[in-house]
């Protein structure tokens, strides 16, 4: 019976100790799913979902890196938002904003790293051959052009202008140069409804802010059916 006793104490104390070891893993597996939830919030923007800049640019630079002149930087700006606002409120803006983050993701695929830089301002790092660029950007476009229907069952018409930027066009591989001379190709079309395409004169323009101060001569495909 002592035997016995003893045997079962030692079990006792086993499960003791592994069930004391548990705990505190079980807790940091805890810890460990909220840390990664919170680290993926610092990583994303909390109206679009998506990736914040400096998510978006460690992404769009390991693009660059392994697909090199098969690869467009774009850039997005919101044509008429503040009138949107105004009109319709700030709760449609916010709407407006996620429709057009899920249309650049759907239009990107999986493998793209697409940002918002802020306010109404996206960014997309794609692959895409230059044979395909024209009809890709086309494409977006429209998607960008099609009226959003709001909760209420209003309808807002929108609009957007794209410039873009490919390695070859550019003359360039680094991400800022092609951001600079994509934003700036934008702001060449701005309101015209086509996507513009940079030249490596849109990377030598001077910027305040971010912004062109200049007009060099311009690309531009057809505007969106």
């Amino acid at each position: 019976m002592d035997s016995v006793l003893r045997a079962q104490g030692r079990i006792g104390s086993r499960t003791l100790l592994i069930t004391s070891a548990a705990l505190p893993l079980t807790g940091w597996a805890v810890h460990a799913v909220a840390l990664h939830k919170q680290l993926a919030a610092t990583r994303k923007d909390p109206l679009t979902g998506l990736l914040r800049r400096d998510a978006y640019t460690a992404r769009a630079r390991r693009l660059l890196s392994r697909h090199g002149d098969d690869t467009a930087v774009v850039m997005v700006d919101a044509d008429h938002f503040k009138a949107v606002n105004d009109t319709f409120g700030h709760a449609a803006g916010d709407a407006v904003l996620a429709a057009t983050a899920a249309r650049l993701t759907a239009w990107a695929g999986p493998r793209a790293s697409v940002g918002r830089l802020g306010g109404d301002e996206f960014t997309v790092v794609v692959q895409v051959t230059a044979g395909r660029l024209e009809q890709r950007l086309a494409q977006l476009v429209r998607m960008l052009h099609t009226p959003v229907v709001l909760e209420d069952g209003r309808t807002v018409d929108v609009a957007a202008s794209v410039g873009a930027g490919t390695p070859h066009a550019v003359g360039s591989r680094d991400l800022t140069v092609l951001q600079r001379a994509a934003d700036t190709a934008l702001y060449d079309g701005k309101h015209s409804g086509r996507a513009f395409l940079a030249s490596p004169a849109h990377a030598t323009v001077p910027s305040i802010n971010g912004r062109r101060a200049g007009r060099p001569g311009t690309s531009a495909w057809g505007r969106a059916a």
